[in-house]
């Protein structure tokens, strides 16, 4: 637990729908009066190869760890432009933490995660989602980037220890 901040996590592969998913709940959850921020892992991710274990660990010092002391979190973001961590982030406790993208389900997390969901589609979906966000682009990354996703996924048993599993 993150003090009075319960922390949801949506995970899954490239494309699979977390984003769609972590903004249909949180509107949901504001409607019943409850306070949600959604971290984006994309904004954190260190460009294509940052899906890793460096991520995990300024995720637990710049945002798990000041929230569950029930300190405003200081995390930095990723420029995609430039290539570089850059501008530096506020974040402070709400009722609800939506933590979403690729790595979300980490073990490192879990003792901050209240719900771990594992979101899915199929690869042609993710594909074309991807695609529809980024641009064409994007296709000259992917196969690293799912290599990235699988190494994370199975180091992590991600899907197994979700509570909830998706299909979108």
């Amino acid at each position: 637990m993150l003090a009075a901040t319960r922390m949801l996590a949506l995970d899954g592969p490239a494309g699979s729908g977390k984003t769609s998913l972590a903004h249909a709940v949180a509107t949901v959850l504001s409607q019943r009066g409850n306070s949600v921020h959604i971290l984006s892992l994309d904004d954190m991710y260190e460009g294509w190869t940052g899906l890793n274990p460096a991520l995990e660990t300024r995720v637990v010092q710049q945002v798990l760890q000041p929230l569950r002391r029930g300190k405003t979190a200081h995390w930095q973001a990723y420029d995609w432009q430039s290539g570089a961590l850059r501008d530096w982030r506020d974040l402070t406790a709400k009722d609800v933490l939506v933590l979403e993208g690729c790595g979300a389900g980490a073990r490192r997390y879990a003792p901050y995660t209240t719900l771990l969901v594992w979101v899915e589609a199929a690869a042609a979906v993710r594909v074309e989602r991807a695609v529809a966000r980024d641009g064409p682009q994007v296709l000259e990354h992917w196969a690293d980037w799912a290599a990235a996703e699988t190494r994370s996924f199975g180091t992590n048993d991600t899907r197994s220890r979700a509570e909830l599993v998706v299909r979108t």
